[in-house]
């Protein structure tokens, strides 16, 4: 159906509404005579009379009244879903699909949406796990997160986590057994505990850094894992050092069943971001969350 279509069979319902030319075109915000031309129009389409005028009123035909009867259900139904969409626009309700790491989405993302949708009820949140770089245009995410630094350009980085840091760690078992390294040259005497990247399948190269200086090292042991919590549990039993997320191991290194190591070389860099395309058009619903996970230190 063309617009203009519509447009005719509007006219139509709201002249048979009215029951007369002049407050229909008012109504309307048009001539009457413009009106009238629009209904013979219509007719002239249709090949049918559709309205019986009189100097007193205007009613519908037979054929009138069962276009009336077909048209009315369907326009009350656009005009309801038009309200609705308006609704979305100034309520927050609606869908948001965000792609995210699994450290972020249990760090950072779930502590903070679970108090934003207890509030919220009609915003409902899709969390896609992946630890590779997704492209959220293409396929159809409304957000990201990622580490800052790993950003690109043309997006718009809402803060949403504080600064992060690695760290190095093994068993107090297996320091025992030999020196603890002083550098990151002192590594390659050591066994270490590799991580292979989900996303391109290579190991992971250790990021260290020390003032200016910054270094990735390639480490070589007897294992290595897709996972960080296995790399954390073969680091507990003995098997060489790993190298995973501060928060990771907070609790083992607090009781003491990992002991770190190259502190110094393990410096503090940009935290969890939100990210989303620059011509998006928020939603009161997206807005909600952006202000819920902002990051206020």
């Amino acid at each position: 159906m063309r617009r203009e279509e519509l447009v005719d069979l509007n006219a139509f319902m709201t002249v048979a509404d009215e029951e007369n030319f002049t407050r229909a075109a008012a109504k309307l915000g048009t001539s009457q005579s413009a009106l009238s031309h629009t209904i013979r129009r219509l007719e002239a389409r249709l090949g049918v009379r559709l309205l019986t005028r009189t100097t007193r009123n205007v009613a519908p035909t037979e054929a009138g009244e069962r276009l009336l009867a077909t048209l009315r259900p369907a326009l009350d139904s656009i005009g309801s879903e038009l309200a609705s969409l308006g609704d979305l626009r100034d309520r927050p309700a609606g869908n948001i699909r965000i792609t995210t790491a699994e450290h972020a989405a249990v760090t950072v993302l779930w502590p903070l949406l679970r108090k934003m949708l207890a509030d919220y009820p009609e915003i409902n949140v899709e969390l896609a796990i992946d630890s590779g770089f997704t492209d959220i245009v293409s396929e159809r995410f409304d957000a990201g997160v990622r580490l800052g630094e790993a950003l690109a350009k043309d997006m718009i980085a809402v803060r949403i986590g504080p600064d992060l840091r690695m760290a190095i760690v093994g068993s107090p078992a297996y320091l025992a057994k030999q020196p603890r390294p002083e550098t990151p040259h002192d590594l390659s005497s050591h066994r270490c505990i590799n991580l292979r990247m989900l996303s391109g399948g290579g190991l992971y190269a250790w990021e260290l850094g020390k003032e200016e200086r910054e270094i990735r090292v390639r480490v070589e042991g007897q294992l290595a894992f897709n996972n960080v919590n296995m790399i954390v549990q073969a680091a507990e039993d003995g098997f060489g050092l790993g190298f995973v997320m501060e928060d990771h191991v907070s609790e083992q290194l607090a009781d003491g069943r990992l002991v770190r190591v190259l502190k110094d070389w393990c410096p503090v860099f940009p935290g969890y971001h939100l990210y989303y395309p620059s011509r998006r058009q928020p939603s009161a619903a997206f807005s909600v969350l952006v202000d819920a996970l902002r990051y206020r230190g």
